[in-house]
């Protein structure tokens, strides 16, 4: 039996990125029962591919006869296009199966025992001493990832890494940057000692990094979806972002680690916005990314009755909050 509900979890403080303010995340949350196993799932959608819970729900609608029929998680990846909607039966098909074999989710997938895992806490576009005072504000954060603009992005950096010179800093352009913009504005990310510059150039122009001699590894984000987006992004980007919800799921997720690695990139874990229930998953291919960012939750003003916990800089999901064998 399969169960969806859409669920709308309000911000702390609204969320501002190129082109974007947000104020709530809105996901939807799927069930699947099998006698006495149960296996969820929540997705939070691709919100530039306009992506709801309404409009994902309607897809599984579409084919829940097969779903409740029974089908396993590369049928799956047959019948649902990338996305959120199999990102939220997907990870329920892997809660499930990990209940009906009495194994959790890391050994089903073939993961490292699960460790906590330093992760970045995302910073809001904003002015330079807003995004200063935000940086001091997260005392025990090991790694920052700054949201910029076209609004002093070298500014913002420079006041950032003055307020902590401690952690490891990367930013994050939406793609909002040109090449030649990138350009100029790359001495003041040295300067910053910026280790990571994600998404900098608009989807369909990553030609423009073409050649581009960085110090600073570049990662595509909305340049790369699922599985066949990798080999088109060699010698374009160094880092690849894998997110549950544009892949389609943990499955898909892992495969793109895989191939990524064979392909020589490095591999970092994203998300959209969610509760600890959509981190979990996440969590799960982490053990295997060399960078990590999933503190979507610590903006909610409230999360699960079960929450990843976040502590010296570090995400760490509890065998109870989704995954265990029972």
């Amino acid at each position: 039996m399969l169960e969806l509900k859409t669920e709308s979890w309000p911000y702390a403080t609204p969320f501002r990125i190129t082109n974007y303010v947000f104020t709530d995340a809105e996901v939807l949350v799927a069930t699947l029962r099998d006698g006495e196993s149960t296996g969820r799932g929540e997705a939070g959608g691709v919100y530039y591919h306009h992506e709801t819970p309404a409009s994902m729900l309607r897809q599984i609608e579409a084919v829940r006869p097969q779903i409740e029929a029974g089908i396993d998680r590369d049928v799956l990846r047959h019948i649902l296009p990338p996305g959120g909607a199999r990102n939220a039966i997907d990870a329920a098909l892997w809660e499930l199966d990990a209940r009906r074999a009495g194994l959790p989710v890391w050994k089903l997938a073939g993961t490292p025992p699960p460790a906590p895992l330093m992760t970045t806490f995302t910073i809001s576009a904003g002015p330079p001493d807003e995004m200063a005072a935000a940086a001091r504000a997260y005392q025990t954060a090991r790694a920052i990832k700054l949201k910029l603009t076209d609004e002093d992005p070298v500014g913002c950096v420079l006041a950032v890494r003055g307020a902590r010179p401690d952690v490891w800093l990367g930013v994050d352009a939406n793609q909002g940057f040109t090449r030649a913009s990138l350009e100029q504005v790359m001495p003041g990310m040295i300067e910053a000692r910026v280790a990571l510059i994600e998404q900098p150039v608009r989807v369909g122009r990553d030609d423009e990094l073409m050649g581009l001699v960085s110090p600073i590894p570049i990662a595509a984000d909305e340049s790369v979806q699922s599985l066949g987006d990798l080999a088109g992004l060699v010698g374009l980007y160094g880092v690849i972002n894998i997110k549950l919800d544009k892949s389609g799921g943990l499955t898909e997720g892992l495969a793109m680690a895989r191939e990524a690695r064979r392909l020589g990139f490095k591999v970092m874990v994203g998300c959209m916005a969610g509760t600890s229930l959509s981190m979990a998953p996440a969590f799960v291919l982490g053990q295997i990314c060399d960078f990590v960012d999933l503190d979507g939750p610590t903006f909610l003003g409230a999360d699960r009755d079960t929450p990843a916990t976040y502590d010296n800089g570090e995400i760490w999901c509890p065998d109870d909050l989704w995954g265990a064998a029972a």
